[in-house]
């Protein structure tokens, strides 16, 4: 017996029946329309006017103006309505397309992100590089793919650039830093990770990106901004950081020797046990940074504000003072023996430096502008004279 005939037969029954109720509703309010426009302006203005006379005699005319008064008044009424009904339609129109086009864009988004993520995977050097810019880019153009950004970025450089080196192309530990070419020429790809990382930590919300045990050697930071980055352990021997806002930064047993930090900003930056050996801190700012146990032998710190910093137990050796600012600045243990000073030198109240073994010399005068100084592209990091 087939039982797909009836099933077939109520559907169309049914399909007839949905046409005559849409066909009837379409009649009733195409008779039902009329009738209440005809009772609004024809029959309620009479009756209003009547209920306002109270059975008071006037003339036709008159009662003729009553009456139209009060159907120009629904007629304004009613076109009011129909004016804030448009404006509430086009309103919602508006959002409606608001939110497609929003989805739109999300999506847009979505799809560029993960083709640049894809990019990173790459053999090729172009490649990658086009997707860490790819990445930059959705990170400046949407705030809530920064972050994620920029753990990605984080992320490459850690996995691309550990210390100490593991891979066959990267020059060894051991390898003298002025036989090390910047990291610009030897790995570009992790120099525009390095780069977009630091201007986009400029603006961000959370606190503490990891880049600890890194490889940064002869890295180009000049002006970038690692508020709060964890660089503990990592390697940054001749690192350009030119300027560079390293405020409340972790960097634990970082290697920073003969780095540039000319003008930098380390407000309270933890420097434990870092080696900062012929490090250039001319006018750096290191008010309240920790530099307990740390390396700073040979050291420029000229004019560099170092008031409430620490340095107890620290190394510094043969370092230029001339001009620093240690006032409030904790100096037990502190080995100073061969350290430069001058007039403009700024100690601890009751510190004797003369004991300590420091050397009172000359002011060096004003410092030369940057822009005469060597690209780091062609520096070369004089020999240190302090043994390891």
């Amino acid at each position: 017996m087939n039982m797909g005939e009836p099933d077939r037969g109520r559907r169309a029954w049914r399909d007839r029946l949905a046409r005559h109720r849409r066909t009837a509703a379409v009649l009733t309010a195409a008779v039902a329309g009329p009738a209440v426009l005809g009772v609004v302006f024809v029959v309620l203005p009479g009756v209003v006017v009547d209920h306002d006379l109270a059975g008071a005699s006037v003339a036709a005319q008159d009662r003729l103006k009553a009456v139209n008064d009060v159907r120009a008044t629904l007629l304004q009424v009613i076109g009011g309505l129909v004016v804030l009904f448009g404006a509430y339609a086009t309103w919602r129109q508006l959002r409606v397309s608001q939110d497609g086009l929003r989805a739109t864009q999300e999506g847009y988004v979505t799809d560029r992100f993960s083709r640049a993520v894809d990019q990173l995977g790459s053999d090729k050097l172009d490649v990658r590089i086009g997707g860490l810019h790819a990445l930059w880019r959705i990170a400046e153009q949407s705030a809530r793919d920064r972050e994620a950004v920029i753990s990605i970025q984080a992320a490459y450089l850690r996995t691309h650039l550990p210390w100490p080196p593991t891979g066959q192309e990267s020059p060894t530990a051991d390898v003298p830093i002025n036989q090390i070419a910047p990291l610009e020429t030897r790995a570009a790809d992790a120099q525009v990770a390095l780069t977009a990382l630091g201007v986009l930590c400029q603006n961000r919300e959370e606190s503490w990106v990891n880049l600890s045990v890194t490889d940064l050697r002869r890295a180009d930071c000049d002006g970038l901004w690692f508020i709060e980055v964890n660089l503990d352990r990592a390697c940054m021997e001749a690192a350009g950081l030119y300027h560079a806002n390293l405020t409340q930064a972790s960097l634990v047993s970082v290697n920073l020797r003969h780095a540039d930090l000319t003008t930098a900003i380390l407000r309270r930056a933890r420097c434990v046990l870092a080696d900062l050996r012929g490090a250039k801190m001319v006018e750096t700012d290191v008010r309240d940074a920790d530099f307990t146990e740390a390396d700073l032998r040979e050291a420029n710190l000229r004019k560099a504000d170092a008031d409430g910093a620490v340095f107890h137990r620290a190394d510094l050796r043969m370092a230029d003072l001339r001009g620093t600012d240690l006032s409030n600045a904790d100096l037990a243990e502190a080995r100073l023996s061969g350290a430069l000073a001058s007039a403009r030198t700024r100690w601890p109240t009751g510190f004797d430096h003369a004991a300590a073994g420091v050397i009172d010399t000359d002011d060096p005068g004003p410092e030369p502008s940057p822009l005469l100084q060597p690209p780091g592209m062609t520096w070369q990091a004089p020999p240190l004279r302090s043994t390891p």
